[in-house]
């Protein structure tokens, strides 16, 4: 096996890469400063800190030298090669960057210990069988690579005419067959002839983040351990992977074939121009690693799901607005001419004409009518076959990207967790001393914490009720008022200005609580990093459920059914309790929902794209401002100008603000799927403006990751974790939301019995939903006797026999509805596997022939054996 290291000089720039191996076309690619100076070693880690003068005789500075040197003499002592990079940035502040690079056989150590794999050398099988992939398959090419659904329809239907979706990216990485690496068979790995390129970019990331974790740089018992650790301690000023160059693409013409990685994501995924184009998932993955992939790969799935979703629910709209003219209680309402005189709305307003509430009657149909209530009933049923989709999409992802038998290793505890922790105790997996705390302290620790979070979701429900009061009052004085039209429009304005209100209360109480969860979190001491990630997912979903849900669960639920009736109205804080107008929610909800959820999308998406460009150049402040007077790029020294070239690049990486995880990504589009889901009834456009949004976030988050955040470390992941859970869990509770509203807070079910009981055509509707006035009221209240309010009433107060037999219907509707959708669910779950089928049998194959590579069988043997797995 060849020994030789990849160097950059053998490569010039024109030299072709038609024969060039994909491995040695990515390194050879690299910005020339992500190499140590003899152009040979690839920096995998920089680790940063800072050089203060002022503070060199400080206790606390000798501390971290000490600190810094262990560790650094630790890296070395495990084979790990380090060089420094000094920027002189004034006589009193230096910046030292040091650069991390893993040797080949230290690679190779570590490789096998985290189980990753390796891409095998097979002669036997032909390269389309080595692929996984058929005759017919290739045919279609990038459409099969693409993961796409619409792409394989397009390219079956339309063979001859481009899809346009399609990238055509330069570089696309190879799909090899692997298996797990094994050093003492790498002679049988592809492309193990040259050490350098063998492992991949995000491999080398991994294995230098695993040393640095796992690397001591103080007192073992008190397990001062890794490079996290010491970053959070001020130890370093950063530790992060570099990387691969700029994103910018050159001045002056190159073919796309010598553009670095970071270019070539930046030119086909991260700028507004492909927002309509499939994004390169192989190449994302190539770059950030399977967990970022993982994550785009379902944010995309996602919105493809949301196209047929967003078709329909615009088709509901239009067919509404069709529709509209032909709305028989608009009409009624409309044509009443003083026929129906309707109680006060509050207890200073004065008694009204229902026909004065002619516009809103036609509104109220575009949100409530036959075609919205089966779009709510679709949606229900798209929201279970998406979780079964995505289910079966993922597993096909993880085996393309070999991390299907993937599970995480053993984690070492959390740096606060080991700097925190009162005990020591020997963990029963690795038989090592480490830190420990006590289990019950911290139960006790996370009751508090479950405390505080209550104590949160009440003050959220205060500010609810403050709303209802604020559009109460303000109902209260435009009912008053001598403008017509405020008089006429009360209830709306007061129902618009209250969510814009809402919308601020959200997002301000929103922010609040996770800076208190990441607290309480830290608070609780959980020992590691993926313990402490789901115990925060719990805690600031929970908390935003109710945050950004609880108004609209209140006017869907709550507002209208507990007003009571005329002279025994409910009252709150002595203020009667507000009641929809005309006795329909359905409007003010989807007014309510449309400007949480819109609202919500711009201020996050304005946030996303303005906080990283902010940090950058507040990081820049904090640096430049150390600099010399006397330094300027003119006095750059003149003898080492290269020198100079390689601290801006690494400097340029420092500079940008840390990679934060996708924690803040996937909580916004969960909320957002609740919106879709849970109250779709109400807002049909909904799904619309998610794909709208969607579209936008994909890119958003694609130039964040790309432009404006340092690199993040390639973890390895299958799927989206607690968060395919959460999702579940929101389409169950849809199920019943919307059982409840077609029931409840529609009027679909009490028009549907009427037509039935009553008149086809619903003549006289609007008489049989209204009562009059109890007597009691109309012997106190003179000027308002006789008056109508929606309600099945007599004339004493008491419930109508028709309440009755319409609830005894709504429930009935509401117990069918959600056992239906549940055990259709069910029946979808069991007949169809999580794992396609064809996959199954891919995997198995693989795994023979994966023992038949390694262990020489026979061919004979082969076949025989081949035989007796497919029997």
């Amino acid at each position: 096996m060849s020994t030789e290291t990849f160097n950059l000089a053998e490569y010039g720039d024109t030299q072709s890469v038609d024969n060039i191996p994909y491995e040695e076309i990515v390194f050879r690619n690299l910005d020339r400063a992500t190499y140590f100076k003899d152009g040979k070693r690839k920096i995998d880690y920089v680790l940063v800190y800072e050089r203060k003068s002022s503070s060199a005789e400080k206790e606390t500075e000798k501390r971290k030298v000490k600190g810094r040197k262990r560790f650094l003499d630790e890296l070395q002592n495990q084979g790990l090669e380090l060089e420094e990079e000094i920027d002189e940035e004034s006589a009193e502040h230096q910046t030292v960057y040091v650069k991390v690079h893993v040797p080949f056989n230290v690679l190779c150590i570590y490789a096998e210990e985290l189980n990753m794999r390796a891409p095998l050398q097979l002669a036997s099988p032909t390269e389309e069988q080595l692929h996984g992939v058929t005759k017919e398959d290739v045919a279609y090419g990038e459409a099969l690579d693409s993961h796409q659904w619409s792409a394989k329809i397009w390219s079956r239907l339309l063979p001859c005419v481009a899809n346009p979706m399609l990238t055509g990216i330069p570089h696309k990485p190879p799909d090899y067959f692997t298996c797990p690496f094994k050093k003492d068979k790498i002679y049988k790995y592809h492309g193990s002839n040259n050490q350098y390129t063998f492992f991949a970019v995000r491999h080398r990331i991994r294995i230098a983040f695993e040393i640095l974790q796992n690397s001591y740089y103080g007192e073992r018992s008190r397990a001062e351990i890794g490079v996290n650790r010491m970053v959070q301690e001020k130890y370093f000023n950063a530790a992060y992977p570099p990387h691969d160059g700029p994103y910018e693409l050159p001045d002056h013409y190159v073919q796309e074939e010598y553009l670095n990685a970071r270019q070539i994501l930046y030119k086909y995924w991260a700028t507004w121009g492909c927002w309509y184009k499939y994004q390169p998932l192989d190449h994302v993955r190539e770059y950030f690693g399977e967990k970022i992939a993982i994550y785009f790969a379902w944010l995309g799935f996602y919105t493809a799901w949301l196209l047929p979703a967003a078709t329909v629910g615009l088709g509901v709209f239009i067919l509404s607005l069709l529709t509209i003219s032909s709305n028989p209680i608009a009409q009624q309402v409309c044509s009443s001419d003083n026929d129906f005189t309707m109680c006060p709305l509050c207890d200073v307003c004065e008694t009204w004409d229902i026909s004065n509430n002619c516009m809103n009657s036609w509104l109220a149909y575009l949100f409530d009518n036959g075609f919205t209530v089966f779009f709510a009933v679709f949606v229900s049923f798209w929201s279970v076959l998406f979780l079964e989709n995505w289910k079966r999409t993922s597993a096909v992802l993880a085996h393309h990207w070999d991390v299907f038998d993937f599970a995480p290793l053993e984690e070492n505890p959390r740096p606060q967790y080991a700097a925190l922790s009162t005990e020591m105790k020997k963990n029963p997996i690795t038989n090592q001393m480490e830190p420990y705390f006590p289990a019950r302290t911290r139960q006790v620790r996370m009751v508090s914490g479950i405390s505080v979070l209550f104590i949160m979701i009440m003050i959220v429900i205060i500010f609810v009720v403050g709303v209802i009061i604020y559009r109460s009052l303000v109902v209260m004085m435009l009912s008053n008022d001598s403008n017509e039209l405020f008089q006429s429009q009360a209830n709306l304005i007061a129902s618009a200005s209250g969510a814009c209100i809402q919308v601020i209360l959200i997002m301000l109480s929103g922010q609040l609580y996770e800076y208190v969860a990441l607290k309480l979190n830290d608070w609780e001491m959980h020992r590691t990093q993926e313990e402490y990630d789901n115990n925060l997912t719990f805690k600031v979903f929970v908390f935003q459920f109710v945050n950004f849900y609880s108004s609209i669960i209140y006017i869907a639920f709550f507002k209208g059914k507990f007003t009571g009736y005329p002279g025994h109205y409910g009252r709150l804080f002595g203020i009667r309790l507000e009641d929809c107008p005309n006795g329909d929610c359905l409007m003010e909800m989807a007014t309510q929902l449309a400007i949480i959820m819109v609202g919500k999308q711009i201020v996050n998406n304005i946030i996303e794209v303005g906080l990283p460009v902010a940090m950058k150049y507040w990081n820049k402040y904090m640096k430049y401002r150390w600099r010399s007077t006397a330094k300027t790029e003119e006095d750059s020294p003149d003898d080492d100008s290269e020198g100079e070239w390689r601290r801006k690049r690494l400097e340029e990486d420092y500079m940008l603000p840390d990679n934060e995880g996708l924690f803040e990504e996937y909580l916004e589009m969960v909320l957002q799927f609740g919106f879709i889901t849970i109250f779709v009834c109400a807002f049909p456009l909904a799904p619309l403006f998610a794909l709208l949004n969607n579209w936008l976030e994909i890119r958003v988050d694609a130039n964040k990751y790309v432009c404006q955040v340092r690199r993040a470390v390639a973890e390895r992941a299958n799927n989206i974790g607690i968060w395919y859970e959460i999702l579940a869990a929101i389409a169950r509770i849809a199920v019943i939301t919307n059982a409840f509203l077609i029931a409840f807070t529609s009027d679909f079910l009490g028009k549907l019995v009427y037509r039935y009981t009553e008149h086809t055509r619903l003549d006289g509707y609007l008489n049989y939903t209204l009562a009059t006035a109890p007597d009691d009221f109309n012997a106190a209240n003179q000027e308002a006797a006789n008056c109508r309010y929606k309600g099945f009433r007599d004339n004493h107060g008491n419930l109508t026999i028709s309440f009755w037999k319409l609830l005894a219907i709504k429930l009935a509707f509401m117990i069918i509805f959600e056992h239906f959708v549940f055990l259709v669910g069910v029946v979808i779950d069991a007949f169809v596997p999580d794992i396609p089928e064809d996959l199954d049998l891919k995997i198995k194959r693989e795994r023979f022939l994966a023992r038949q590579a390694l262990s020489q069988i026979p061919e004979k043997a082969s076949d025989t054996a081949d035989t007796d797995n497919d029997a």
